[in-house]
């Protein structure tokens, strides 16, 4: 079905019968992606009395809780309340799903401590020409896809620069995506520059903007323009599992 979107004096047309999902699942599987030190995902059965919510154990339906950190396990959303004294909800935050993004690949540059990072200049040589995108998704170099069940605990994963930040600011860029578990380095002190950067707290909060990490991009979709579609679970909490989906513009 190709629909045709007008948005900012631009038609975009798309086909919404060709969805391109970035996100990375939740699993409770054992190899599945994971950060920050936390378990699989865990499935487990109520049990009340004889009943069991299995049906493999003989209960009539499957009626499972789930155990999960939405930062840890998988492609999650987050809003300010990931760093906010205040307690800020993706749930209410984000109220627009359907963005306008540019989909840049990068290859971090190493500094003389070891750690590759994604700097100002990085990001200039793939937006300078943009028509400013609403969103960002950042794909790293390598990219394969180990990424699907990387363990990126204890590892100080890429991450990107206050200066990259701030420039995709002056850009008014108000979604970003990147295939790391987050923007700042894993120890930093506690100091999320880039988290406090981009969301301008505790200063003035934008409180619309949104950071979305451990997506994964596969190498046979090309930089370039496209509509994103940001999908949330409605929680009230300051992150979310998530399910960013892009369509190509035609």
């Amino acid at each position: 079905m190709i629909a045709n979107i007008f948005h900012r004096g631009k038609n975009y047309n798309i086909d919404f019968f060709k969805p391109i999902d970035i996100s990375i699942p939740l699993s409770s599987d054992k190899d599945c992606v994971s950060a920050w030190y936390v378990p699989p995902m865990k499935l487990e059965p109520v049990v009340n009395g004889d009943w069991v919510g299995d049906v493999n154990k003989g209960g009539s339906v499957n009626f499972r809780n789930i155990t999960f950190n939405p930062h840890g396990n998988g492609t999650h959303t987050e809003c300010v309340g990931h760093i906010s004294k205040e307690f800020y909800t993706i749930n209410k935050n984000l109220q627009r799903f359907m963005f306008v993004a540019e989909l840049i690949t990068v290859l971090p540059d190493q500094l003389e401590n070891g750690d590759y990072v994604i700097t100002k200049k990085n990001l200039q040589n793939h937006l300078q020409d943009s028509d400013k995108p609403e969103a960002v998704i950042i794909r790293t170099l390598s990219n394969g896809p180990n990424k699907l069940h990387h363990q990126y605990s204890n590892t100080n994963p890429p991450y990107i620069l206050k200066e990259g930040i701030e420039y995709l600011n002056e850009l008014g860029v108000e979604h970003l995506l990147i295939d790391m578990p987050s923007i700042d380095r894993e120890i930093d002190g506690g100091k999320l520059e880039a988290h406090h950067a981009f969301w301008n707290y505790p200063s003035n909060p934008h409180m619309q903007k949104t950071i979305t990490e451990m997506i994964y991009v596969p190498n046979e979709i090309f930089d370039g323009t496209f509509i994103l579609n940001l999908q949330i679970a409605p929680f009230e909490n300051d992150a979310s599992p998530s399910k960013p989906v892009l369509y190509k513009v035609h």
